[in-house]
């Protein structure tokens, strides 16, 4: 009964059920899908939109629960518990066994994403996509101002921590290797708004008038904020559809 009527709804959608597993597969796996991150996630997410309230119907058993920037184009699925814009909370407990878990760098390395993404923001610094150019010695210095912390020293930790952000969809690079030299410019994606919650960044930009120790109260994050910034509205954008 149940393949019967998804086979009905994927008709309806023009998808073959293998095309369907494809994209359910790829954003449980990955978590998040960018159109403009590469050639097939441009093919899964036109997919998705062909076919989204079926992957709502499927997933919303699981408690999980979806957030679709049409603007920005990027789809990203949050685990029980979460609370995403627009949505009621759910009541049921749950035990993160879908969250990710992130290392102290890692960490860090976000909340000062987050920071230099609505400096650029405030600056009118973003491009027609959302991004902000950003480079590694500006990452660099932004870990050492605001945490008193730096940069991984060897050159295959740096490139790790580089690639779990590019991972999360927080980041974007020309070309699969980079040299992750400290020119290196990256472009830091709209999705890190929605990563990092408020309350978190408030408490960082707090901690650094604490006793006049920058840093002495360091925030943490994991990757489903409990509160965000962003409009309550299911396609939500940072921007107003009237601004210009």
């Amino acid at each position: 009964m149940i393949e019967q009527a998804l086979d009905e709804a994927l008709a309806q959608c023009r998808l073959t059920r293998s095309e369907f597993s494809e994209l359910l597969v790829r954003l449980l796996d990955y978590g998040v899908i960018c159109r403009d991150e590469s050639n097939i996630e441009t093919l899964l997410y036109d997919r998705f939109q062909r076919c989204e309230q079926v992957i709502r119907e499927w997933i919303a058993p699981l408690g999980l629960r979806l957030q679709h920037d049409s603007r920005f184009q990027f789809i990203r699925v949050y685990p029980p518990g979460s609370e995403v814009p627009g949505m009621p909370d759910q009541e049921e407990p749950h035990h993160g066994g879908f969250r990710a878990r992130l290392s102290q760098q890692e960490v860090a390395a976000i909340l000062v994403l987050r920071v230099e993404y609505d400096k650029s923001l405030r600056e009118g610094q973003v491009d027609d996509q959302g991004c902000v150019a950003l480079t590694l010695e500006a990452l660099e210095l932004g870990l050492r101002n605001l945490l008193k912390m730096s940069l991984p020293d060897k050159l295959a930790e740096r490139k790790q921590l580089l690639k779990k952000l590019r991972q999360l969809r927080l980041i974007q690079f020309n070309g699969e290797d980079s040299d992750v030299a400290v020119e290196t410019l990256m472009r830091v994606r709209p999705t890190i708004a929605q990563f990092v919650s408020e309350s978190a960044l408030q408490q960082l930009l707090e901690s650094q008038s604490v006793d006049g120790v920058p840093g002495a109260a360091k925030p943490s994050i994991d990757a489903e904020p409990e509160e965000r910034i962003t409009p309550s509205s299911e396609e939500h954008s940072l921007f107003a559809e009237s601004q210009e």
